[in-house]
């Protein structure tokens, strides 16, 4: 196995690591990525910073594929440079400088946001999901890049799979026709977002099913466009200086997915929020959302009427009340008084 130079792109005279990669990488991160990260920033010390992936195995007690699963997750994230020669063998590793995350950066007007097309099938059309018998998950395990998924699925998930787990998995792979790539990136990216449920995965992997995204590129593709809609609600809601809390960017999917609404009906009830109570509120804007949902508001044509109509109910609402409040002035009873009489009460009260 051929030696790997490994450099950074800064002087490094002692090891250390970074705040940013403690604060937003490595709580995401596999346990075991987090390992080879270390060691990495380890070796640069070192007088001769060249090793071979056999050697990183070796010392980790994993295989070759473990540590170049390792490598690549960190490439992704954006925290190395991998190089290769001609015959595609890993000679050099760079090291970058960890670069905060942050809220999502805003999209320029003149940059074209290119659209994943619907695909014709419907939730409907989606393959059933079934119970596989043990039998059958045992042949299904006996496939050798089936087997490794289920271990990088643990890796990521850090627990034993399940029975439920082991048939969601398979179920993606056998009637969703998921590449074992693309599962791995699903899992991967659900657990970076902080959601390591099968049911939420399964939720997202339906979502890539009827969408068509077959390769992690068109997944890479529809994911850019989800952070586009999480910058658009940040925006309409006035959120800066932070990012989305899990809880948070759930209610966004919830909209889209669930409910189906567009990202600019979703920006029309943001607004709608900061009018009303003039403070972010994402349970303020899923009730408006929800409201919509059950009274069949599904476009902004739909929500200028439905202003319309509240409008007009509150101007006859109005109306009554105050013609109400006219008429109970003017039902008084009338008392007629004899003013001489009152006045001769009053002398005579005086007197005494």
């Amino acid at each position: 196995m051929a030696k790997i130079n490994l450099y950074s792109d800064k002087q490094v005279s002692a090891t250390s690591v970074s705040n940013i990669f403690i604060d937003e990488y490595m709580s995401d991160a596999n346990g075991e990525f987090v390992k080879i990260y270390l060691y990495l920033l380890r070796q640069l010390n070192s007088s001769d910073a060249k090793f071979s992936i056999s050697e990183i195995a070796d010392k980790f007690e994993h295989t070759e594929k473990d540590i170049k699963r390792a490598l690549n997750y960190w490439e992704r994230m954006q925290l190395l440079h991998l190089e290769y020669d001609g015959d595609e063998n890993l000679t050099g590793i760079q090291l970058l400088d960890a670069q905060s995350k942050g809220p999502v950066a805003p999209v320029a007007a003149t940059t074209a946001v290119v659209e994943v097309p619907k695909a014709a099938s419907t939730v409907s059309d989606t393959p059933k999901k079934k119970s596989y018998s043990p039998d059958e998950l045992k042949k299904f395990r006996e496939q050798e890049s089936v087997e490794e998924l289920l271990f990088i699925a643990e890796q990521y998930l850090g627990r034993t799979l399940t029975v439920s787990d082991l048939n969601a998995i398979i179920y993606w792979f056998d009637e969703l026709k998921f590449s074992p790539e693309l599962i791995e990136y699903l899992i991967e990216y659900c657990v970076s977002k902080g959601h390591s449920s099968i049911r939420y995965i399964e939720k997202v992997a339906l979502a890539w099913a009827e969408n068509n995204c077959r390769t992690v590129e068109e997944a890479k593709l529809m994911n850019g466009q989800f952070n586009q809609s999480y910058h658009t609600v940040m925006k309409a809601m006035g959120i800066t200086g932070r990012n989305l809390a899990s809880s948070e960017t759930a209610y966004i999917d919830k909209w889209k997915n669930d409910y189906g609404f567009s990202i600019q009906l979703i920006q029309t009830a943001c607004e709608k929020t900061i009018q009303a109570i003039h403070e972010p509120s994402f349970e303020y804007a899923d009730r408006i959302l929800s409201n919509w949902k059950s009274n069949g508001v599904s476009t902004l044509e739909d929500v200028a009427k439905a202003d319309s109509a509240h409008q007009k109910r509150q101007k006859a609402a109005t109306t009554v009340s105050r013609t109400a409040n006219k008429n109970k002035f003017n039902n008084f009873d009338q008392r007629s008084y004899d003013y001489d009489q009152l006045e001769k009460m009053l002398l005579t009260t005086s007197v005494h």
